[in-house]
This record gives structure tokens, C-alpha cells and sequence, in this order.
């Protein structure tokens, strides 16, 4: 073992490394990319989790929260005195706000604060002084997003409820939320004292009750959570809990989650860059075969021999991992302003040594797996063929077996890595067999095309596009291995833009002429026919107006559902059972509604049970079958039920839909509340609408369906976009490869141009049948990854989705001409010595 990287071995590595430093920086390049992607997700995600964990009691704003969705009565009131400390409370609620300033309204989450929250961190405003202020003032808060929208400035007023308050401050942060939050519903803090002069609390106000607590003594809040599981029981209220570990272990797992998903992309990259090193070796190590064989004629061992390329695969690939690693430090400071908008937390980024040490032994062990093939089918190499030349590839020296046992233990590899990266073995078993899947079909769709390419292709076409189509299929090409890496990217880059496309034209439907955008609701009984007359006056159709009623399910088939809920054989959702129920009733099913099982009854009986309607989604997750009982708590009041039917309910319609539809004749008298949906011909008209409706009710609120759109389609877009930016690491990696492997097939290519600039060619056609060959490779590579994209989308959005996909055939134009046009530029430039130059200068210079 001591012969086989002896000092000769090193000095002879060293020697032939001088002489072929271009080809070999060609070799690690590939591995760089690979490197730098994973350090830098690494690094970051360490970042992130250490950040959490300094952070862990800023993400709550308190030691204990305390929710209830409706008022504390005076038990648990007595109970929050009881337990003392430092106490906040915010009653939060969705309402409309309207700014006087242009007359702008816009559904916000109102906050009425009462007290210092938060008692850790701090709820960021501009100016810093309006957090402390407002209260005191009797100012609002408005979050930042919100006033950059409507022009909104310091000092303006806002209209919450029948208050017009001044605003003070702009807020940019509020401890433990997302700034993608205030893209879903923008914050607005008031103070808790004149919470009641709004106006805005009424009889089916959909209302969070949140009490904070400090506790400087340090205690066990274990006995706290005991003492509430028994009131919510007692109580019959759902009491809801959480405390700093509680929301760290939450955020964490979150966070973790997108941590192992990113940490993945970046391992993609790096397996592409191993694809590329192993491309890359095969070709060199194809072209050094007769060096060997000459060694081997003076008297070389067979291991001596493999042992330089050895030595220059492991001191390259460990070269690679270091700049690598330099360049993912580096590029980690690039990640927080992809992902921040959906952070809790400010991330404090560090440099992570778990993250160096794991991008050099990552890269340099993905090298050395990945060149392990040719390298020791080099071992095979017999003196003869000093003379010889071998046609086939250099792997063919090695037996079936010993090239299973190699794949085997490449796979291991994988494998194992994946399961460190993500914590899970399972997790990293299924990646593994996912990227085997789709490596399998990458190369099954690569070799079909190639195929059909050879075969259907005319034989009419001139001499440099069938010389072009050639090169394709020359002994050692590069093409299945570029179709491998440029189509895993194109592959995922495509599908996310594809599944963007296709959720975005079914979240489109207020786009159609006759569809709904706009949704008038929390109306109170004396002020539905106001509102029917506003819309009237200002001739929007009165779509649907229907009555609301909040209850809750009491009991199931005779049993209570708190039994049920701890019945752990039960099928029966938990969700389902615990769940506010806002239910409607009327005499007939509607266009969206249709009839599954039963009997639809419209009139309810004037005795016994009440025959209810129950959406198909609802019955499965109640296993409910028609004829099942069902008691109702209507707000008090047990109403008792059974299913006299189930229906299927087009949920994607912009109008209310129920999950428990009542006949008429038994929920009359009940509290309740009315929803109305109109349509505005255009925004000016809907702005109108609701600015005359707040102004007059100023509890009732409203939903843009189109600004909502909007919103969703900038979230998503955001998503994508971070996504997108972890995916072209792929495309990158896989266009380094296309690099590496015009350049280590270059005095392949040089011997091919001189023996056709012999006979003739020109240095035009010489370009020419060039460009054919890179134009082919970008084509099938795009196409390769554009026909599985095409079936992942199909598949997502049939078994995931439930939607019916459409391919873009924009996208599929625009990404194959993309990646087409950067195959042809890096091929033409890699390779542009091989043209420019005379037979005789590039033969003089490779001898040399």
C-alpha cells in the first residue's frame, strides 16, 4: 500500500496535472457549483436555527398566550388575576378600514391593544417612538405595506368602525410574524380603550380574545395548561395555549422543514456537479489510457498507474470543495432576502463550521465516488495498448459485477448524505429513490429522442447538419450526460413555473364577465336592506344574499363529541368536531349544489329531528351516512338534526358555501348575520361600493375578490421565485458541465477539425456543423426535461390539486429557447480555438 501513492506516484501526478491544468480546472469546476450551493443552504439554515433559538421568547412576545374566540366570562377572567405577573390583551378581528385622505378602504386585521406587549422584542414602527406613543395619543398604527399602497403618510387618519384616528406610526415588524403576513391581511393597532367606541363588535363578529402574560419568577407553566384543559372542559369553550417552546419548537419545525427542502436542492446541485466530474474523468481518463499502457511498458505497476489519477481526482475534487466552500460563505449572504419575507425572525448569519467541514468532505467524497469507475477500469489497462487502440469506452474493461458493486455504493452514498442532511432515513431513502426514478426516466426520454433523432431525420439535409447530427452519437460524446444535468434543471425549473400557471388560471375566475368579486359580510338583520339599496342605487347586482348562522356540533350518532374527539380507534377528523360551524338555510339547492345520496327536503317538519344537507367533504371527514343523527349548539340553543342528504359542493365558486345546509322553518329566530356578493364592473366601482358602505356601517366588511387575487398571486410569485433561485443551481451546474465537457473532448474535437479542415472544410463550416450540434443538445436537453415536467404538473395537479392541467406552450417556447441559446453560446465559446485557429497551430500547441 506504501507503493501506491509513493512519492514517484505524486511526482508523476503533479507532472501531468502541469501539463493539462486547463482540462483538469475543467474537472473540478463542475464540483464547484455543487459545493457552493449546499455550504451556503447549510450555513444558512444553521444560521437560521441558531437564530431561533436566541430569539425564542421575541417569537411569542410573552412567556404565555392565552386564545379564546370569544369573550373570557368571569371564571377564566378570575383565573387570569389569579395567576398575576405582567399581563397584555389584544381583541383582534378582520374588519374595514377607510383613509379619508383619497377615500381608499381595505380589509385589515384590527388589533385593540391594552398593555406593553410585547414584554420581549419589540413591535417595530416608523417612527420607533409610535409604538410606545399610541396608546396614550389614541392614534392608530398602520402597517407599513398597507400606507405604501394607498400613499398613505404619517399623520393621515384612518377610519376604523365610526372612529376617524390619526395615524402615528407605520408598522414594519411585529414580533413572531412573517412580513408576508401583512400581504394576507395588513395589521392595525388601536388602542383597547376605545375598542367599544369603534362600534365594530357585534353578534357574530368573528373575534380573538388573546391575553399575554410575563412571569419574572421563572415558573412551571405545566400546572397553567392543566388548570386550562380542566376550564376549557368545564367551561364548554375552546381555550387555546402556547408558550415560548411551544411556538420555538412550531417555528422550528417550519423552519426545519424548509431547511431540509433547500439543503436538498442544494445536494441536486452537487450530484449534477458529481455527473459532470464523472463525465469529465471518463473522457480524460479515456485520452491518458495510452499514457498508462506506456507506463505500464516500463515496468509500472497496475496500481502505481491508477494511483496518478488517483492522486489528481481526490487533490482536484478536494480543490473544488474549498473554492466552493469559499464561494458559499460568501453566497449565503444572498439567501435571507430571497426567504425573509416568510422568516419570523431577523437572521443573524454566522459562519458555520458544520457547513465547511461538510462541503469539503462532501466534495472531495463526491469526486472520488464519482471518478471511482474510471479510475479503476484504468487498472485494466495492459501494455498492448501503447499499440492498440480501443474503440469502445474505457468502462467496458470492467466486469457486470464490479460495476454493479460501484453503483451500489455510489447509491450508499446518496442515500446516506441525504438522510444527515434532512435528519430522517426514511426521508433520505425516498430522495434517493426519487432521484434514481427520475435520473432513469431523465435517460430513458434522453435516449428515445436520440433515437427518433438519428433515425427519422432526412438524409436529403446538407452535409453540415448531418455532420452536426453526427456528433452526437461520435465514440465517448458527451450528449446522454448533458441531457442528464441540463434536463434535471430544466425539469425543475419548468415544473414550478407550470404548477405556478396552472393554480393561478384556476384562482382566476373573477376575470370571467358574469363571476362575482366582491363580498359584503357581517351584515347585522337591520342593515340588510341598506346595503341591498346602496347596491341597488349604484346598479350592482345583487348576486346572493343569503343568512348566516354560527353554531357548533354537540353530539354524533349519540355520542358527545369531546368523546369522540378522545376516542383514539375513531375515524372521525378532529378538526370536524371541533370546528364553528356557520351554516344558512333556505328551500332549495343552488346551481353550485348537487344531489349525491338522499333526499333533499326543503320545509323542515313541525316535529322531530331536522333533515340537514352535508357537503361531501364534511361527510367524509364525519363519516357521516345519510340517516345519521347530529345535535346542533345554535348559540345556546341543541337543535337536534339528522343527514337527510349529501351533496357535492363547487367550493371554488366566489359566493358562500356551506358545509351543513338547513331547510327553512327552524333557523329564523336564530342570531345571525347576511352575505351579500355583488359585481363591480371595474376597481373604480367597487371602491366606490365600499367606500358608501363603511361610511354608513362601518362594521360591515368587505372582500375584493380581485384584490385578493392579486395578493395570492404575489405570494406565490415570491415562493416561485425563491424556489426558482435554488432550482437554476441545477441549470447552472448542468451548463459547467457542457463546459467541462466540450473542454476535456477538446483534442478529440481538434483531431475530428483537422482531419475535416484536411479534406477541405472550411473554418465557416467547421462553425457550422458546430452550432448544429450544440443547437441539437440544448433542444433534446430542453425537451427532456419539458416532456417530464410536462407529466409531474399533470400528476401534481391530479392527485394533489384535483385540477385538470393545461400546458403553457409559452413556457415551453421560452425555456426551450433559452436553454437552447446558453447551450450554443458556452459550446462556442468553450470551443472556440478549435475554428479560429490553423490544423498546423492547434496541433503544435497540443503537442506541447
Amino acid at each position: 500500500m506504501s507503493s501506491f501513492f509513493s512519492g514517484w506516484s505524486w511526482k508523476m501526478a503533479w507532472r501531468d496535472a502541469r501539463s493539462n491544468k486547463k482540462r483538469l480546472f475543467v474537472y473540478i469546476s463542475a464540483i464547484i457549483i455543487g459545493v457552493a450551493a449546499q455550504v451556503a443552504i447549510t450555513s444558512f439554515r444553521d444560521s437560521l436555527n441558531t437564530t431561533i433559538d436566541n430569539q425564542s421568547k421575541e417569537l411569542l412576545g410573552a412567556d404565555l398566550e392565552i386564545e379564546t374566540e370569544q369573550a373570557p366570562p368571569d371564571t377564566l377572567t378570575s383565573y387570569f388575576k389569579k395567576l398575576g405577573g405582567e399581563q397584555a390583551q389584544i381583541t383582534e378581528f378582520p374588519s374595514m378600514v377607510l383613509f379619508p385622505k383619497e377615500g381608499n378602504s381595505r380589509l385589515s386585521n384590527i388589533r385593540a391593544l391594552k398593555g406593553n406587549f410585547p414584554f420581549y422584542g419589540s413591535l417595530e414602527t416608523i417612527p420607533a417612538a409610535a409604538a410606545s406613543h399610541f396608546k396614550s395619543d389614541t392614534t392608530a398604527l398602520v402597517d407599513q405595506a398597507l400606507m405604501t399602497q394607498f400613499n398613505i403618510e404619517v399623520g393621515d387618519s384612518v377610519k376604523v368602525g365610526r372612529l376617524t384616528l390619526a395615524i402615528s406610526g407605520a408598522i414594519t415588524k411585529v414580533p413572531g410574524e412573517a412580513a408576508a403576513a401583512s400581504m394576507i391581511g395588513p395589521r392595525v393597532f388601536i388602542p383597547h380603550s376605545i375598542l367599544d367606541s369603534t362600534n365594530l363588535i357585534q353578534r357574530g363578529s368573528r373575534i380573538e380574545y388573546k391575553q399575554y402574560f410575563k412571569f419574572s419568577d421563572g415558573r412551571d407553566l405545566d400546572p397553567i395548561e392543566t388548570k386550562l384543559d380542566s376550564l376549557e372542559e368545564s367551561l364548554a369553550i375552546d381555550i387555546d395555549y402556547e408558550t415560548v417552546e411551544e411556538r420555538r419548537e412550531e417555528i422550528g419545525e417550519a423552519v426545519g422543514n424548509l431547511g431540509k427542502f433547500l439543503n436538498l436542492v442544494g445536494f441536486i446541485a452537487l450530484l449534477l456537479g458529481g455527473i459532470g466530474v464523472a463525465s469529465s474523468i471518463h473522457v480524460y481518463i479515456n485520452q491518458k489510457i495510452e499514457t498508462a499502457s506506456v507506463l505500464r511498458c516500463f515496468g509500472a505497476s497496475s496500481n502505481q498507474t491508477m494511483s496518478i489519477f488517483l492522486i489528481q481526482a481526490v487533490v482536484l475534487g478536494f480543490l473544488g470543495a474549498l473554492a466552493g466552500t469559499i464561494l458559499g460563505i460568501g453566497l449565503q449572504y444572498l439567501l435571507p432576502g430571497l426567504v425573509s419575507d416568510f422568516l419570523p425572525v431577523t437572521v443573524e448569519l454566522t459562519v458555520s463550521w458544520l457547513a465547511i467541514g461538510l462541503g469539503l468532505f462532501t466534495g472531495t467524497g463526491v469526486a472520488l465516488a464519482f471518478a471511482l469507475l474510471p479510475l479503476l477500469a484504468l487498472r485494466k489497462s495492459s501494455p498492448l495498448y501503447a499499440l492498440r487502440t480501443i474503440e469502445k469506452s474505457i468502462t467496458s474493461l470492467l466486469s457486470r459485477k464490479t460495476k454493479v458493486i460501484i453503483y451500489f455504493i455510489i447509491t450508499l452514498t446518496v442515500m446516506g448524505y441525504a438522510s444527515l442532511l434532512t435528519e430522517s432515513l426514511l426521508i433520505g431513502t425516498v430522495f434517493t429513490v426519487g432521484m434514481l426514478v427520475s435520473f432513469g426516466l431523465l435517460l430513458l426520454v434522453a435516449k428515445g429522442l436520440m433515437i427518433l433523432v438519428r433515425r427519422f431525420f432526412p438524409s436529403h439535409w446538407t452535409y453540415v447538419w448531418r455532420q452536426g447530427l453526427a456528433n452526437l452519437y461520435r465514440p465517448h460524446n458527451q450528449t446522454t450526460t448533458l441531457m442528464l444535468s441540463l434536463g434535471l434543471g430544466m425539469l425543475l425549473v419548468s415544473t414550478l413555473y407550470f404548477s405556478q400557471d396552472m393554480l393561478m388560471k384556476e384562482l382566476d375566475f373573477a376575470t370571467r364577465e358574469d363571476a362575482p368579486n366582491l363580498i359584503f359580510f357581517d351584515i347585522q338583520p337591520d342593515q340588510n336592506q341598506g346595503i341591498n339599496e346602496i347596491l341597488n342605487e349604484q346598479n350592482a347586482p345583487v348576486i346572493q344574499n343569503v343568512p348566516m348562522v354560527t353554531m357548533r356540533l354537540d353530539s354524533l350518532r349519540g355520542r358527545g363529541t369531546q368523546e369522540i374527539a378522545e376516542d383514539t380507534t375513531t375515524e372521525v377528523r378532529g378538526w370536524a368536531l371541533r370546528r364553528e360551524y356557520r351554516s344558512t338555510y333556505r328551500d332549495s339547492l343552488i346551481s353550485s349544489e348537487t344531489l349525491l345520496k338522499g333526499e333533499w327536503i326543503g320545509q323542515a317538519p313541525d316535529t322531530g329531528r331536522v333533515p340537514v344537507s352535508a357537503a361531501k367533504e364534511i361527510a367524509e371527514d364525519l363519516n357521516l351516512s345519510v340517516g345519521d343523527f347530529l345535535t346542533f349548539d345554535v348559540q345556546g340553543v341543541p337543535i337536534e338534526a339528522y343527514v337527510g342528504s349529501i351533496r357535492e359542493v363547487d367550493f371554488q365558486r366566489v359566493q358562500p358555501n356551506f358545509f351543513m345546509l338547513f331547510p327553512t322553518g327552524v333557523l329564523e329566530p336564530a342570531p345571525q348575520i347576511y352575505v351579500t356578493v355583488t359585481r363591480a364592473p371595474n376597481q373604480e366601482v367597487s371602491a366606490k361600493l365600499q367606500q358608501s358602505v363603511v361610511r354608513k356601517y362601518p362594521n360591515v366588511s368587505a372582500i375584493n375578490v380581485s384584490r385578493i387575487l392579486e395578493t395570492i398571486n404575489q405570494f406565490i410569485d415570491k415562493i416561485s421565485f425563491a424556489i426558482q433561485f435554488m432550482a437554476l443551481f441545477s441549470i447552472v451546474t448542468g451548463l459547467i458541465v457542457l463546459a467541462s465537457s466540450v473542454a476535456t473532448s477538446r483534442f478529440q474535437r481538434i483531431k475530428e477539425s483537422v482531419l475535416l479542415r484536411t479534406i477541405g472544410a472550411s473554418k465557416k463550416q467547421i462553425l457550422q456543423i458546430l452550432s448544429v450540434e450544440y443547437l441539437f443538445l440544448g433542444i433534446l436537453s430542453a425537451l427532456t426535461g419539458l416532456i417530464l415536467s410536462l407529466g409531474a404538473t399533470g400528476l401534481l395537479g391530479y392527485f394533489y390539486f384535483d385540477i385538470t392541467f393545461t400546458p403553457n406552450l409559452w413556457v415551453i417556447f421560452v425555456g426551450t429557447a433559452v436553454l437552447t441559446g446558453l447551450t450554443i453560446l458556452i459550446g462556442m465559446f468553450n470551443s472556440r480555438s478549435i475554428y479560429k485557429k490553423t490544423p498546423l497551430e492547434v496541433l503544435r500547441k497540443e503537442a506541447t
